[in-house]
């Protein structure tokens, strides 16, 4: 059980790198849009395989995310990994950020996609 902590919390050290280097100029664009997306991915509630579905729930979290952080971390410079590392154990150490913006803008999709729903639903049942 300690190796299992101990690899995820390198994964999530990893993932503040990534959210370090997504802001680095000196990154590629390609990268850039690659490493969002998998920052996104890693923070988002919402997986693309839901973990209530036995086995397969977790191949995300034990699969795709490292994979993603792995290819992610290829495509960047090592030199801005260096000062990434850097600048994320600094923030372990004293909290993590708190996105109100980008908190707030995920629950309006969200919202509005399950709003469409039920409209999208009761178009349907009228329809009978």
């Amino acid at each position: 059980m300690g190796k299992i902590k101990t690899w995820a919390k390198n994964l999530k050290r990893k993932i503040f790198i990534l959210y370090f280097a997504c802001k680095d100029k000196r990154v590629p664009w390609y990268a850039k849009t690659f490493t969002a997306g998998v920052v996104a991915y890693a923070f988002s509630p919402i997986d693309l395989i839901p973990d209530f579905i036995p086995i397969l729930g977790y191949l995300d979290d034990i699969i795709i995310v490292p994979l993603g952080i792995m290819l992610a971390l290829k495509m960047i410079p090592i030199n801005v990994i260096s000062d990434c590392e850097l600048k994320a154990e600094e923030m372990l150490k004293n909290g993590k950020p708190k996105n109100w913006v980008a908190g707030s803008l995920i629950i309006s999709i969200w919202s509005l996609f399950i709003l469409w729903l039920i409209v999208k639903g009761y178009q349907i049942i009228q329809g009978q």
